[in-house]
């Protein structure tokens, strides 16, 4: 004879089973004898469950917020407009060295005062002059394109 599952929420990461703080359905014995005695988990009561769904649309709206910043981002890097890199040049319009992802970094925080990991830049291959599409991953979601003008010195 099958009982039904025991709804639990879980206080710390498990394996296979969910995250801190998710509600998940088990077996209940897997709840009494191992999660509950571990300190794996707790009973899911009204109280529990209204926490966990307060908590979680805490969570969403402070994504939300995240992902206005980064838009607000954006605009700002669109509408200062383009940026200039000089570079040694020989031959043929070839630059000595290549544009770095550290070099843009530093270039928009100074002239936008916006502060941008370089990690975050994404540069095409740079060996001469001309003007380049650089993108930055402000958000998961959300990526910026500037200009990158590379001049002779």
């Amino acid at each position: 004879m099958a009982k039904s599952n025991l709804q639990v929420m879980l206080t710390k990461n498990v394996t296979k089973l969910g995250k801190l703080g998710d509600l998940v359905s088990v077996a209940p014995g897997y709840a009494q004898n191992f999660l509950i005695p571990q300190g794996l988990a707790i009973r899911a009561t009204s109280g529990v469950v209204k926490e966990v769904e307060r908590r979680k649309e805490v969570e969403r709206q402070r994504l939300i917020a995240i992902r206005q910043e980064a838009e607000s981002r954006k605009t700002a890097l669109s509408t200062i407009g383009g940026f200039i890199i000089k570079k040694k040049v020989g031959e043929g319009n070839a630059i000595f060295g290549t544009v770095t992802d550290r070099e843009v970094a530093q270039l928009i925080t100074a002239k936008s005062m916006l502060e941008i990991d370089h990690r975050d830049i994404t540069i095409p291959e740079i060996n001469q002059t001309g003007t380049f599409d650089v993108s930055i991953k402000l958000h998961a979601e959300v990526t910026a394109t500037i200009k990158i003008q590379v001049i002779p010195e």
